[in-house]
């Protein structure tokens, strides 16, 4: 049987971003996002029940402040204690994996999907996805980029405006364009 997009899509297999089932996904991430970034910041249950229907799975003590940005929703898992500030931009193409304790600055942006470098190719909406994993116990500071395929390890912290391009280590402080160990923590 031949898989569906939807299928290559979180396989990471070469798959068309325009197919009519990852467009009405795209739609309804779309619609629960804009559902939350309007809810009242004292409706806690609500917000609850959108990250619910929007999320893979969650744990406890899960905070986003809006506005909050997602393709699919349905691809991001997130630990205990998550938070994350204003803008945070998940395009979760491939499985986004966070773990517990993780603290998230405002203006991340965490990207799985990539694109072929052949033009004819993008022009027919071709695409691929890596998964990320984000490790317990990371800090990532605001206007991070997390580039497609990505793990950073845990205990690690991220500088503000680094570029991640490439796996960190766990227990290291990284920053910079691209991110860059800086030092070993204990």
């Amino acid at each position: 049987m031949t898989p569906t997009n939807k299928e290559k899509m979180i396989a990471g297999i070469e798959y068309n971003a325009n197919d009519p089932e990852l467009q009405n996904d795209r739609q309804r991430a779309l619609t629960l996002t804009q559902a939350y970034n309007a809810t009242s910041p004292e409706a806690n249950e609500k917000k609850s029940t959108i990250l619910e229907l929007l999320f893979k799975s969650s744990g406890a003590n899960l905070k986003i402040t809006p506005p909050f940005y997602c393709d699919y929703g349905y691809n991001i898992t997130v630990g205990d204690n998550f938070y994350t500030n204003f803008s945070c931009i998940i395009l979760d193409c491939a499985p986004v994996t966070i773990g517990n304790n993780v603290m998230l600055g405002p203006k991340v942006q965490i990207y799985t999907a990539t694109h072929p470098i052949d033009p004819l190719e993008r022009r027919n909406g071709l695409e691929y996805a890596k998964p990320v994993t984000i490790e317990d116990d990371v800090w990532i500071g605001g206007g991070t980029i997390i580039n497609p395929g990505v793990t950073i390890g845990r205990g690690t912290t991220i500088g503000s405006g680094s570029v991640v391009t490439h796996d960190i280590p766990a227990n290291v402080v990284a920053v910079g364009n691209p991110c860059m160990i800086m030092r070993q923590l204990d």
